[in-house]
């Protein structure tokens, strides 16, 4: 059982930049495959970014692109999340989700919905100000 806890979260002007964490508790975190979804109020969760178990492959929703990046440090067992540029419409509470890598899964393949994911933290606030 992996158990995910987010930081990171806070209020910030649009333009500003943030840098979110997600701690693991798994050893192996690095068979993981890790990422990030939001949910702002009233809506559905959406994708923002994912990252292969390697972390050799990345993903990201059109919306972040060019703002967002995400990296891992195995080391640490801790997913980041630095969000550059953010914009208003980037409100919504950030969620880390992790998966346990196929046997013959490629170093570059990254999870992009929701249901591809097993375990997820409590969650995050992000909230920017224009």
């Amino acid at each position: 059982q992996v158990q995910l806890v987010e930081s990171g979260g806070g209020l910030v002007q649009a333009g500003g930049s943030l840098r979110l964490s997600c701690a693991a508790s798994e050893r192996t975190f690095s068979d993981y495959a890790m990422g990030w979804f939001r949910q702002a109020p009233g809506k559905e969760p959406d994708f923002v970014a994912a990252i292969s178990y390697s972390g050799s492959g990345t993903s990201y929703a059109d919306s972040v692109k060019g703002r967002f990046t995400i990296s891992r440090d195995n080391a640490k067992n801790t997913l980041y999340l630095q969000m550059n540029s953010l914009k208003p419409e980037d409100t919504a509470v950030y969620s880390c989700a992790a998966a346990f890598r196929g046997r013959s899964e490629s170093l570059y393949y990254t999870r992009t919905r929701k249901g591809e994911y097993n375990y997820w933290g409590q969650g995050t606030q992000v909230t920017v100000s224009s």
